[in-house]
């Protein structure tokens, strides 16, 4: 059965090590092992059959020997787990980008289901959930207690209908109910559009569309703009990217590498591990990039900004990324289910593993919270007057009408900067360091 791989995911274990001398003691007790195993399963099947026989209701013998596969790979790590015939076929909708749900990113910790990204445009993100979030309950019933898994089935429900989430966020006193109405998701992988002369790429998610729609959007950014020679670099945005598919991260990093190790995996046998290095061309034609991350840019994402940090193809920008460094292998299972399986580990092109620590960005830029008061803050132009508004004052008879007509360009390029500044701080500083190398480049 063909293997399907999600997101940092490649490789499968053989569980065969083979040596050539073995103490007696350890021989006895790899003897001992299979008895010991065959007890327990032997233990199993009297549990099984005792509860069918004599719990208080009668119970689906299906769904009781699901419960068991999932609490057994639940017990591995947040990412091990099984995948009924419906979860099975709703991930591999969600990789073709459009499914239906609350459009967020979630892992369990403490416990609590705790939110890794809300997806962009998605309901989740329109009513405000944030990276880092906890769900504590779902129409007022608490998650605590279950799996991820049952907790994310509490959470689906028909598009269009409503449902009520608890959330406890880092700096609230207190927790808050959000209300989000269940709609499809329709993800676009990437966006792309161009501030002063830079291209900004929004990647949302790794999907099978995500190099195709950044190469294509790219493209035509640049050819707008007029040309590459006219575009001073790129912005990658990978800021709450949860990640997806290890296939498509490796052609983002690929895309802006001309050579090197991209990433490598390696699972318990050293045997089983994988390395994959770029290829030769550049989309970018070696012009500067920011990559821009967050704590809800996870897997992916952080094997493209680790590849791209790791072999100084850009700066990297934002706070501390998620650290999620494990690979997983989606195995086809009898009966149309699946086993999500955490096989390997993931290492950037200088060896270092993520796992846990995250992709530190080499300026670290704080996103501000908005306060409430600012709208209503009123500006009041007391200082927005200039020489040219006083009257009877002088013409600037230094330059040409174009050269006038060109300063007022730039000068509204920068008011449009300052603009950006207040929407979305740290897009504004990766714009602006850009901006800095292309004026000492001009310089030399």
């Amino acid at each position: 059965m063909k293997k399907f791989l999600m997101a940092a995911a490649a490789g499968t274990l053989t569980g065969a090590v083979v040596t050539t001398q073995v103490a007696a003691p350890l021989l006895a007790q790899e003897a001992a092992n299979p008895t010991n195993v065959y007890e327990q399963l032997d233990l199993f099947g009297d549990i099984f059959e005792r509860i069918r026989a004599q719990y208080v209701e009668e119970v689906d013998e299906g769904e009781l020997i699901e419960a068991a596969i999932n609490g057994m790979l639940t017990s591995l790590d947040p990412h091990s787990s099984y995948l009924s015939p419906n979860d099975a076929a709703d991930m591999r909708v969600q990789t073709r980008g459009e499914f239906g749900g609350l459009g967020i990113e979630v892992t369990q910790e403490e416990g609590f289901v705790k939110v890794v990204s809300p997806i962009d445009g998605t309901p989740a993100d329109e009513a405000g959930i944030e990276a880092g979030d906890f769900i504590t309950h779902v129409d007022r019933e608490s998650v605590l207690g279950l799996t991820l898994d049952e907790a994310v089935d509490m959470m689906r429900g028909p598009v269009g209908s409503e449902i009520v989430i608890t959330v406890v966020r880092e700096g609230e006193n207190e927790p808050f109910d959000v209300s989000i109405i269940r709609d499809t998701i329709k993800l676009t992988a990437v966006r792309a559009r161009t501030e002063a002369n830079t291209v900004v790429l929004r990647v949302t998610t790794f999907n099978d569309q995500t190099y195709k729609n950044l190469a294509a959007g790219l493209e035509e950014q640049v050819e707008e703009a007029g040309g590459m020679d006219a575009v001073n670099g790129i912005v990658l945005d990978l800021r709450n990217n949860p990640g997806g598919l290890l296939t498509q991260a490796i052609k983002v990093s690929d895309a802006f590498l001309e050579k090197g190790e991209i990433v490598s995996t390696r699972g318990r046998d050293p045997a089983d591990g994988d390395r994959f290095n770029a290829e030769p061309g550049d989309l970018a034609k070696g012009k500067p990039m920011v990559i821009l991350i967050n704590g809800g840019s996870a897997s992916a994402s952080e094997i493209v900004a680790g590849a791209l940090q790791d072999h100084r193809r850009a700066i990297v920008v934002g706070t501390k990324s998620f650290g999620k460094g494990s690979v997983q292998t989606v195995m086809p299972l009898r009966g149309d289910g699946a086993m999500r399986l955490t096989t390997a580990r993931y290492y950037t092109p200088s060896g270092r593993s993520i796992q846990a620590l995250g992709v530190a960005p080499d300026i670290v830029v704080e996103q501000p919270r908005r306060s409430p008061d600012e709208d209503e803050e009123e500006e009041t132009g007391l200082f927005d007057r200039t020489e040219a508004d006083l009257r009877g004052s002088l013409d600037n008879d230094s330059l040409s009408e174009d050269e006038i007509r060109q300063i007022e360009e730039d000068r509204a390029k920068v008011e449009e900067a300052a603009k950006l500044r207040e929407e979305d701080y740290q897009l504004a500083y990766a714009i602006d360091i850009l901006h800095g190398l292309s004026v000492l480049e001009d310089a030399e």
